[in-house]
């Protein structure tokens, strides 16, 4: 299903806003950065979940698994890099 791009930014701030709090930096990510993370991370979380699944993002909650997937991996691999652990 296409959500177009106010899904996309509506699915992906909420996505990248819990991703970050998972993730213990939601004290130094703002709206912005969480739209961006959980835009990046449905994008990521759909190509990993697509070698599994035929259509990773068939509705609005396994959209927002798959943004939420994306966004928690996308975050742990810039707390490898940026050296921020929890």
């Amino acid at each position: 299903m296409t959500w177009g791009w106010i899904g996309w930014i509506i699915i992906g701030g909420i996505a990248g806003w819990v991703a970050s709090m998972i993730k213990g930096r939601d004290a130094q990510m703002g709206i912005p950065l969480n739209i961006i993370v959980g835009i990046i991370g449905g994008l990521l979380g759909g190509w990993l979940l697509g070698l599994f699944m035929d259509d990773p993002m068939s509705n609005i909650f396994m959209s927002f698994i798959t943004c939420l997937l994306g966004a928690v991996i996308l975050l742990t691999i810039v707390n490898m890099f940026s050296g921020s652990r929890r």
